[in-house]
């Protein structure tokens, strides 16, 4: 798994493998990408839905990968 911190922008977690998320009651599997909010102002929490543009969000970038 791949964690990227996107500069001013949210987190990405990059695997291969499925995974359960839930949001709003709802659970649905997904494989691929996970995009979630670091700025706190997102109307899809815990997933990024871009109001970090419209907010201004401003912190910097960061990559961990994990075996």
């Amino acid at each position: 798994m791949k964690i990227k911190i996107l500069e001013n922008g949210p987190v990405i977690l990059e695997t291969q493998e499925a995974f359960s998320l839930s949001s709003e009651g709802a659970t649905q599997q997904q494989t691929g990408p996970i995009v979630l909010c670091r700025c706190g102002q997102s109307a899809k929490k815990p997933f990024c839905d871009g109001t970090h543009r419209e907010a201004g969000f401003k912190a910097p970038a960061a990559e961990l990968v994990t075996a």
